[in-house]
C-alpha cells in the first residue's frame, strides 16, 4: 500500500478535460468530482461526460459521486470503467449492497464521510468496502481550507483498518496541499486528492511529486 496522489479536475480547464488530465501523468489516479446541485451545492459534470473522458485517458479514474440516490446511479460509472467509485454514506439507503454491487462491475467500491459523519457505525462493515474517503472540507467546493479537526478520524479509521490486516485504502479530500499532506499522512491517510495546489502550480507534475514526497515521509500507517 503505497502513498497514491489523485489529483481534482475540478480545479481545472473544464472545457479540455482530456488535455487537462495529460498534465498530470505522474498521478496515479485522476479525481472525477461528480455533483448534482442537490446534495451538495454545485453542479459539475455527469454520466455521459465521464464515459465520453474514460475512453480518451489512461490514467485510472477516482469517480467521487456527490449525488441523491447513488444506490440508482453509481453502477452505472462503474460500467463506465471507472476504477474506483466512492459514493457518500449520507445519500445511500444500502451502501453495503451498493458496494457489492460495484466491485461486481470491477470497480473498487469507497464510501465517503462528511466532516460531520463518524465513521464508527461502518467500523464492522469495512471488509466491505476498498476505501474509505474522509472529507477534510464540506463536500461541494474546491479551494477550500483544510480542517483540521477530521484528523482523529482519520486516525481512528486507519486503526480500525490495520486491526482487521485489511488492505483497505484511506482517501482525504479538501484543502490537501503541502502544508497539510504532512498531517494528514501522518494521521494515517494513503490516498490524496489535490485540485488547486496541482493545477494551480507551474509544473502540476512537480507538484505531484513534492507532495508524494512529504506524504511518504509522514505516513504512519
Amino acid at each position: 500500500m503505497g502513498i497514491l496522489i489523485s489529483p481534482s479536475v475540478l480545479n481545472s480547464d473544464l472545457s479540455d478535460l482530456a488535455g487537462e488530465v495529460g498534465r498530470i501523468s505522474a498521478a496515479d489516479f485522476v479525481h472525477l468530482d461528480v455533483m448534482d446541485n442537490h446534495f451538495v451545492p454545485n453542479l459539475t459534470f455527469g454520466l455521459p461526460v465521464v464515459e465520453r473522458l474514460l475512453a480518451r485517458i489512461e490514467l485510472p479514474a477516482d469517480v467521487h459521486l456527490m449525488i441523491e440516490d447513488p444506490d440508482t446511479w453509481a453502477p452505472a460509472f462503474a460500467e463506465a470503467g471507472a476504477r474506483s467509485v466512492t459514493f457518500h454514506v449520507e445519500a445511500s439507503s444500502a451502501p453495503v449492497r451498493l458496494a457489492r454491487e460495484l466491485r461486481k462491475r470491477g470497480a473498487r467500491a469507497a464510501i465517503a464521510l462528511k466532516p460531520g459523519t463518524g465513521i464508527e457505525p461502518y467500523l464492522d462493515l469495512l471488509p466491505e468496502f476498498d476505501m474509505v474517503l474522509v472529507m477534510t472540507v464540506e463536500p461541494g467546493f474546491g479551494g477550500q481550507s483544510f480542517i483540521e479537526g477530521t484528523l482523529p478520524k482519520i486516525r481512528r479509521t486507519r486503526d480500525a483498518i490495520t486491526g482487521l490486516g485489511a488492505d483497505i485504502w484511506v482517501q482525504v479530500d479538501g484543502g490537501v496541499s503541502r502544508t497539510t499532506i504532512g498531517a494528514a499522512a501522518q494521521a494515517g491517510a494513503n490516498m490524496f486528492v489535490a485540485g488547486s495546489a496541482v493545477y494551480s502550480a507551474d509544473d502540476p507534475n512537480a507538484e505531484i511529486a513534492a507532495l508524494r514526497e512529504l506524504a511518504e515521509a509522514a505516513y504512519q500507517g
